[in-house]
């Protein structure tokens, strides 16, 4: 019962290996593919946030020169109740 292992593989053996072979090349590009989508994403994310940053600095500004602009109302005068 003791059957010897031949120097050479089997059919069997060299299609499982080159399936594993090929799965492990397509499992190392699919990762980098994701690693490159994930640093396009940081990309845009930041490239997003420095223009919603720019915008929310240009409107503050334009509201502190609205409010300098617009110098605090002048009181009314009260009109007199004449005796009656």
């Amino acid at each position: 019962m003791s059957a010897k292992k031949s120097a050479e593989p089997s059919p069997e053996a060299i299609a499982r290996s080159e399936r594993q072979r090929l799965a492990a090349e397509e499992g190392a590009r699919a990762i980098a593919d994701v690693e490159r989508q994930a640093i396009d994403v940081r990309k845009n994310m930041a490239r997003l946030r420095e223009l919603r940053e720019a915008k929310e600095a240009a409107e503050q500004a334009a509201e502190a020169s609205l409010r300098a602009s617009l110098s605090a109302p002048a009181p009314k005068k009260r009109a007199r109740k004449s005796p009656g």
